[in-house]
């Protein structure tokens, strides 16, 4: 059982014969379908279903549920795997992405080296057909492409936010655009950038240092986003609650806070089942939790 299948409103989801039920609906009733040949004599399929979207907010996010497998050769289908999605809405990343094949299955991880994030980013791929389409007529690498990040969260809390003027936020914007200025000189080998980052860091590790012993983390740090545990594409991640929206699972009934997070400058949607969630969200607020993110890429046309 997809542990992450609670985020989208199945938490009381725990027989196996539900679950071969749910499957075989969204295999039959599935309102996305895509199909590519993997070179051999069978059909790559993926059937995908939504069971709740935002319509409030007019964004079009959806929450859903995908089943991968292959038809053979006598048009038979045989389900290798499903997992839980949330389809975000906004671009997160305009940076070049590297996708690679996992080793246990015909599903794929993507790796984006943003920035603003400071890690390189690991997301599970949601739309592996039109990746592999693209990459069996060797058109990779594709130029132009953008990446919508989405997350799935069982574990979060709402913090309140940190007391700001207009002047602290004009100046939280002009310290991250020169940081990513130095960050690319940097990338492109410049020594002084480096030096100055450097320092930069040590100045702001001094300082907390100081400040810490007096003040809670909290009150110090706004937000940040960090790899969790031993899987490469979970995150603990303290972000602003940039728009909040409530669904409803149309199977289960059960409620769903759909999210937009702003977090490190980077922006994605984010779902969490309501009993999941400890504290009342509102914009503006933060949210802290362990998530697992996902990826859809955007190419072009």
């Amino acid at each position: 059982m997809h542990k992450y299948m609670r985020a989208i409103g199945f938490g009381k989801l725990t027989d196996r014969k539900e679950l071969q039920r749910l499957i075989t609906d969204v295999i039959i009733e599935g309102t996305e379908r895509a199909y590519t040949s993997n070179g051999n004599d069978t059909l790559l399929a993926e059937f995908c279903k939504d069971f709740a979207e935002d319509t409030v907010n007019g964004t079009g996010a959806s929450i859903g549920i995908a089943v991968c497998g292959e038809f053979d050769a006598d048009d038979k289908f045989t389900y290798d795997y499903y997992f839980p999605y949330l389809r975000g809405t906004c671009i997160s990343s305009e940076e070049d992405i590297t996708v690679e094949r996992h080793s246990s299955q015909e599903s794929y991880a993507g790796v984006c080296d943003d920035l603003r994030v400071g890690v390189s980013l690991i997301f599970y791929l949601q739309n592996m057909i039109p990746y592999i389409k693209a990459k069996n007529s060797n058109i990779l690498p594709v130029r132009g492409t953008t990446l919508t990040l989405s997350a799935l969260s069982i574990e979060g809390r709402i913090m309140m936010p940190i007391n700001k003027s207009e002047n602290d936020l004009r100046r939280n914007r002009q310290v991250s655009i020169n940081r990513s200025q130095l960050l690319n000189a940097a990338r492109r080998g410049d020594e002084n950038a480096i030096e100055s980052l450097t320092l930069d860091d040590m100045d702001t590790y001094t300082a907390i240092s100081k400040r810490i012993q007096n003040e809670d983390v909290f009150s110090l740090v706004d937000t940040y986003f960090m790899p969790y545990g031993v899987e490469c594409d979970q995150y603990s991640v303290l972000g602003e609650i940039m728009e909040l929206n409530t669904v409803k699972n149309k199977i289960t009934d059960e409620e769903i806070y759909m999210m937009t997070i702003n977090c490190n400058d980077l922006t994605f949607d984010l779902c969490i089942n309501k009993i999941d969630l400890f504290g009342e969200p509102c914009v503006g607020r933060r949210f802290k939790g362990v998530i697992w993110m996902q990826g859809y890429i955007n190419f072009p046309g």
